[in-house]
Parts: structure tokens; C-alpha cells; sequence
């Protein structure tokens, strides 16, 4: 899985994290390192809720998963931020690309109980689709499927994994 799915540090692409500018490039960097049929996921925090954004580069095009409920958009940050990205992309590999790329919003993720738990969801979202080696994560997340909300030990898992992540790297 290594090769197909790469990751984009929140932390250097979220609100408040630099520029526009500056943030697309860290983005097109990370882009550019590879052959383009990678997928990234972009975790990305535009103020108090995490989201997250999967970029496939060769495809210009761009899914959009937000755990809360109700009919919710990209925020227009974010949006401008890979969109720029992209387009440093195409004109590394001397692509002339697309007007604009392509935005997917995957409504059929399962969907957060209160205002508290968007982080492991979105970790959740990420391992879920890791954790399938078909990458087929755009049906899976389709309109029409089960927006229930992960069972509590889906969550938990999540976190149990990520402490002992945490507990491994620690100092």
C-alpha cells in the first residue's frame, strides 16, 4: 500500500498553517514525488473540524469527506489550496491539465453523533481505506450507503492504535 496511498501533514496545510501560496506548494511537492497514480490523503482542519480530502493527481480530481451531517461543501480555502497545487503539478510534468479539477463529494461516509469525534473519523476514513487494498474507497463512501455512525469500537480502535503509535515515538 506504501506506493499507491501517500499522506499531507495537516499541520503544514491547515488554516492558519502559512499562506495559500506557501501551503499549495507543500502540496505540490509532495505531488511531485511521485508518478501521479498515488492517492493522497490530505487531512485538513479549516477551524474546529477535521475533514478529509483525498487527491488523486494523474485524475485531477478530488474527493471531499466530511464526517458531519447534512449537505456540507469544501471550504473554499481548501479547495483553492489543491486546486493551485495541482495546477504547479500539471506544469511540472508539463501537463496542460484541466480548467479546474474535478471535486467528488462522497457523501455515504458514516457520520459523526455529536461535534466532538471528527478527528477519529477522519483516522477512521484513512484506515479504512488502507486497510482495503482495492482502493475502492469511492464506492464504498457512495450516495446511498450506510451513513450510520461507526460502531464505538471502530473509535476505539482508532485510538488505541494511534496512543500506541504515540507511546512508540515518544522520547
Amino acid at each position: 500500500m506504501c506506493s499507491m496511498v501517500g499522506f499531507i501533514d495537516p499541520a503544514q496545510v491547515s488554516a492558519n498553517a502559512g499562506s495559500l501560496t506557501d501551503r499549495s506548494r507543500i502540496v505540490a511537492s509532495r505531488l511531485q514525488k511521485t508518478d501521479g497514480e498515488q492517492i493522497f490523503m490530505m487531512p485538513y482542519n479549516p477551524g474546529r473540524h477535521w475533514v478529509l480530502l483525498i487527491v488523486r493527481a494523474k485524475r485531477e480530481t478530488v474527493y471531499f469527506l466530511d464526517p458531519l451531517p447534512g449537505n456540507r461543501v469544501v471550504d473554499e480555502e481548501g479547495k483553492n489550496i489543491v486546486n493551485s497545487a495541482l495546477k504547479i503539478y500539471n506544469s511540472h510534468i508539463g501537463r496542460p491539465g484541466r480548467k479546474a479539477p474535478i471535486w467528488k463529494t462522497l457523501p455515504g461516509t458514516p457520520k459523526q453523533p455529536s461535534s466532538v469525534e471528527c478527528g477519529y473519523y477522519v483516522m477512521r476514513f484513512m484506515r479504512d481505506i488502507i486497510m482495503d487494498p482495492s482502493l475502492e474507497f469511492e464506492k464504498k463512501f457512495a450516495k446511498g450507503k450506510d451513513q450510520a455512525p461507526y460502531p464505538q469500537a471502530a473509535i476505539d480502535e482508532v485510538r488505541k492504535e494511534w496512543a500506541e503509535f504515540v507511546c512508540l515515538h515518544m522520547d
